[in-house]
């Protein structure tokens, strides 16, 4: 019961021996705020890397529909359909193949 009431009173921080007491107590304290601030900066690259992940799928969507609308674009039928206006068409005759003769 003694025990329990000095611990209570805090005697161990007033006696003769305080100074070993302090030193334990405030190494504790940093190693409290180094890993209180270690934990802040762990959550603060775990919502950096969910932003990042984000982002990488709207532009992975936006990449997606940039090649659906190039691949709408060179279809024959569109390319047709936006030249005929100049007088612009499709070849009547097919195109000559030109053979080179080496020595």
């Amino acid at each position: 019961m003694k025990k329990l009431l000095s611990i209570l009173r805090m005697e161990f921080l007033v006696n003769d021996y305080a100074f070993k007491n302090w030193r334990v107590i405030l190494f504790l304290s940093f190693l409290s705020l180094i890993m209180i601030a270690s934990g802040h900066a762990a959550d603060r690259k775990i919502f950096h890397i969910a932003q990042l992940s984000d982002d990488l799928k709207m532009l992975k969507s936006k990449f997606v529909e940039q090649r659906t609308a190039l691949m709408n674009l060179k279809m024959e039928t569109k390319i047709m359909k936006e030249l005929s206006p100049l007088g612009i068409g499709p070849a009547k005759t097919p195109p000559i193949k030109i053979i080179v003769k080496q020595y």
